[in-house]
C-alpha cells in the first residue's frame, strides 16, 4: 500500500514538474459581461475559451517550450472608464495579447493604456477613429463603421429601391460613428435623410422620437446602436403603426433582438454584418457544433470571430518563434490567417484589407441572411 502511495505522489510531482516546464500565456478578454449587452459578452468571452482549450489540449511549442494558455476575462460594462481600469487590471496581470474591447467606446480609450504597455488587441469595435490613432497593436478583426454602415445605406438605396430614410444614434462611440456613415452613404446614393435623432444606451422609451420621425413618412430608420435599445424600438415602431423598416448595424444582427422584440421583429428589421456566415465557411458548421456542445447553446455574432483571433496570436507566436508582442504584432501585420469566420489580413493601419459585409433581416426570431454586399 506504502509502494502505492509513494509510485502515485512521485507521478503527482513528476506531472507538477513537466507542467512546471511549461510557459503560461495569459489571453485576455475585456467585454460587457454585465448589464443589456451581456449577452454579447459572454458569447465573445465563451469564443475566446473554445480556442485556450483547444490549444491546450494539443499545446504547442514555442522557442522550446511548450505553451499552456490561460485566459482572463475582466467586465468592461460596455462602460469607457471602467473599459480603461479593465484593461490596467489586465495589464498589471501581465497580459500581453487581448482578444476585445467589444464596444468603441471602450476600445478608444482603453487602446491608449494597451498602446502603452506594449500589448496587443484585436477587436471588433467598429468606429474608424480606432484604428486612426497610429497604435501598432490594434487588429480590427471585422469590418469598419465605413463598410457596415455605408453597404446598408447602399442596400436600401439599390435593392430596397429607399428614397426617404432617418437616422437614430444611441450618442456612443460605435453607435454615432456607424449612423454617420450610413447618413453620408445615404446622401450619396441619392436619399433623403429626413431627420437625424439622438438618444443613449440606457434608454428603452422611444415614442416621442418615433413620433415626430412618423410626420415626417420615412420609409426606413437607421439606428445606430444595440439590440437592447433596438428591440424595444422596433415593438414602439409596431404599436405607433409605424411601417418603415428599421435597419442597423452589426449589434442588432443577434438571437437576442429578436428573443427582445418578439413579433415586431422579422422581415421589417435588417442589418449589416461583417464576415463570412458560418453555414457557408468550410469550418463554419464544425465550429458550431463544437461551440454548442461546450455551452449548450449557439453561437452569436462574434464567437467565431474571438475564437479565430486567439488562434491567431498562437499561430503568430509559432510562425515568431517568440512570444515578444513585437515580434508576434510583425507577424500578424505582414502576414494572413485563415480562420473559421474568414481571412485575416491587415493594412498598415490595423483594418482588414478585405472585409466582407451579409445583409440580414429576421425569420422565427433569428437573423437570416439574405445576401453579401
Amino acid at each position: 500500500m506504502k509502494l502505492k502511495h509513494i509510485a502515485m505522489a512521485a507521478a503527482l510531482l513528476a506531472a507538477t514538474q513537466v507542467q512546471a516546464q511549461d510557459t503560461v500565456v495569459k489571453i485576455g478578454h475585456s467585454g460587457p459581461l454585465s448589464g443589456a449587452q451581456a449577452f454579447s459578452g459572454k458569447d465573445n468571452e465563451s469564443g475566446a475559451r473554445l480556442a485556450v482549450e483547444e490549444l491546450n489540449s494539443k499545446p504547442i511549442t514555442v522557442a522550446g517550450k511548450k505553451l499552456r494558455f490561460e485566459l482572463q476575462s475582466e467586465d468592461d460594462q460596455g462602460d469607457p472608464k471602467a473599459g480603461v481600469a479593465a484593461a490596467q487590471k489586465l495589464i498589471d496581470q501581465g497580459v500581453k495579447f487581448v482578444v476585445g474591447p467589444y464596444n468603441s467606446g471602450v476600445a478608444i480609450p482603453a487602446s491608449r493604456a494597451y498602446n502603452d504597455a506594449g500589448v496587443l488587441i484585436a477587436t471588433v469595435a467598429t468606429n474608424p477613429k480606432l484604428t486612426q490613432q497610429g497604435y501598432k497593436g490594434i487588429y480590427r478583426v471585422n469590418a469598419s463603421d465605413t463598410q457596415l454602415g455605408g453597404k446598408m445605406a447602399l442596400y436600401a438605396a439599390n435593392e430596397m429601391k429607399l428614397k426617404n430614410v432617418a437616422v437614430i444614434d444611441d450618442r456612443t462611440a460605435f453607435g454615432q460613428g456607424l449612423a454617420e456613415e450610413f447618413k453620408k452613404q445615404a446622401k450619396a446614393a441619392g436619399m433623403t435623410v429626413a431627420g437625424h435623432e439622438f438618444t443613449t444606451d440606457k434608454s428603452f422609451d422611444f415614442t416621442s422620437i418615433l413620433t415626430k420621425l412618423k410626420t415626417k413618412k420615412v420609409e426606413a430608420i437607421f439606428f445606430g446602436g444595440y439590440a437592447p435599445q433596438a428591440a424595444p424600438m422596433a415593438r414602439q415602431m409596431k404599436q405607433l403603426g409605424i411601417t418603415a423598416k428599421l435597419l442597423g448595424g452589426d449589434t442588432i444582427c443577434t438571437v437576442e433582438m429578436g428573443k427582445l422584440g418578439g413579433d415586431a421583429v422579422g422581415e421589417n428589421v435588417l442589418c449589416s454584418q461583417g464576415g463570412t456566415l458560418l453555414d457557408k465557411a468550410a469550418t463554419g458548421p464544425a465550429f458550431k457544433t463544437k461551440f454548442k456542445a461546450r455551452f449548450k447553446q449557439d453561437a452569436d455574432v462574434y464567437a467565431a470571430t474571438y475564437y479565430d483571433a486567439t488562434m491567431m496570436y498562437a499561430q503568430a507566436m509559432q510562425k515568431a518563434n517568440s512570444l515578444d508582442p513585437a515580434k508576434v504584432g510583425a507577424v500578424i501585420s505582414a502576414g494572413e490567417y485563415k480562420g473559421v469566420a474568414g481571412s485575416y489580413s491587415f493594412d498598415a493601419h490595423g483594418d482588414m484589407k478585405q472585409s466582407p459585409v451579409t445583409i440580414f433581416n429576421f425569420k422565427g426570431g433569428q437573423p437570416s441572411a439574405i445576401t453579401g454586399y
